[in-house]
């Protein structure tokens, strides 16, 4: 199983959605960083089940500890472990879908691939998971925060149906974002996008939707053609993402039905440095930062686990009607936003170290 990810800012993350613990080990962080547990805190606390209405009643704290790599509040360049304990565990509640694999979740191909799998909650297919990429991400944007000004903000800007006005990517804020329920900065949208969730939670249904993505002040020249351009790795981070289905950067699928006369982004003099006077590249150009926003656009699916009664098979084929009993979000996107926002740090972090490393190859 593959639970690591970068090259020279690695993390790799551990633990199932209902076992003792969660978390992750960062090797490659920069020592001397001011680091304690309520640097990544708040992003926790903006993932955490149970925060809201709109999302799964599964209670929990997500009080991060930090284990290792640190000494009276700094960074000793040595790996940095954390943790965060579940507590609020219902194993129970799965027990009378054992033997039957939940529609469009990962049970049957979790069971085919290894013989095994973890029957509670979904194991490291459960967005659980995704608590070690979130603190990780915590500190992959401190670092970047203080050392380039990069600021990364993303947002809900659709959820089914109901798409919201077009957020300024140059300034909007996670204070804005967060100012309603569902994180979608439009409030008329915000409020139908609510109603909609709030409904199909009453009713055990879930519908999906699209977090956008803004990465500023991003230096010119990160990314490594031609396979690990940086949009590509950018991509394979936002898919690692459980529930995703979809990835745009700049003008995406859209750009498609363009001519090359309207989509090209013509440069333009910006304080003292070339820029483009158009942004549909998306800050990327030939795998490579132009020094312009990145922008993303994820595309989430409805979340699997409902409630209502689904007509399938158990995992002998004998037809079955599995009604699921555990608790799950009506709608991920509102979660999402602070998942999306680590994987951008942790790509942005680790390409941007990778270029460091080239320049001083070459003047030492």
């Amino acid at each position: 199983m593959s639970s690591n990810f970068g090259t020279l800012f690695r993390v790799s993350t551990f633990g199932e959605s209902h076992c003792k613990a969660v978390g992750v080990v960062i090797d490659g962080c920069p020592p001397g960083l001011a680091l304690t547990e309520a640097d990544i805190q708040a992003q926790l606390d903006r993932r955490r089940p149970g925060q809201s209405a709109l999302s799964t009643d599964r209670q929990e704290a997500d009080q991060v500890v930090i284990l290792s790599g640190t000494e009276n509040g700094r960074t000793l360049g040595t790996p940095i472990a954390l943790q965060v304990a579940n507590k609020d565990q219902r194993p129970k509640d799965y027990g009378d879908m054992r033997d039957i694999p939940r529609p469009s979740h990962a049970d049957y191909t979790y069971q085919m691939k290894y013989g095994i799998r973890a029957s509670s909650g979904g194991g490291r297919a459960s967005a659980r998971e995704t608590i070690g990429t979130v603190a990780a991400g915590a500190v992959a944007a401190k670092i970047l925060k203080e050392k380039c000004n990069v600021e990364i903000v993303a947002w809900v800007s659709s959820v089914g149906e109901i798409d919201s006005q077009a957020a300024d990517s140059q300034t909007i804020s996670r204070k804005e974002v967060d100012a309603t329920l569902i994180r979608c900065p439009d409030q008329e949208a915000a409020l139908k996008m609510e109603a909609l969730v709030t409904d199909l939670k009453k009713v055990g249904d879930s519908v999906g939707g699209v977090v956008s993505c803004v990465i500023r002040n991003v230096p010119v020249g990160l990314g490594e053609p031609t396979f690990e351009k940086l949009e590509a790795k950018l991509a394979q981070a936002m898919l690692a993402i459980p529930a995703t289905k979809g990835f745009e950067i700049g003008s995406g699928f859209a750009g498609s039905r363009m001519r090359g006369s309207a989509h090209n982004d013509p440069f333009v003099q910006k304080d003292g440095r070339l820029g483009t006077a158009t942004n549909r590249s998306g800050g990327i150009q030939g795998g490579i930062s132009n020094g312009e926003p990145i922008t993303l656009r994820i595309a989430f699916k409805p979340p699997a686990t409902i409630s209502l009664p689904q007509e399938t098979v158990d995992f002998a084929g004998q037809e079955a009607v599995l009604a699921a009993k555990g608790r799950h979000d009506p709608c991920v996107v509102p979660r999402a936003v602070p998942i999306v926002e680590a994987m951008a740090a942790l790509v942005i972090l680790d390409m941007l170290l990778r270029q460091e490393a080239r320049k001083a190859l070459l003047f030492r």
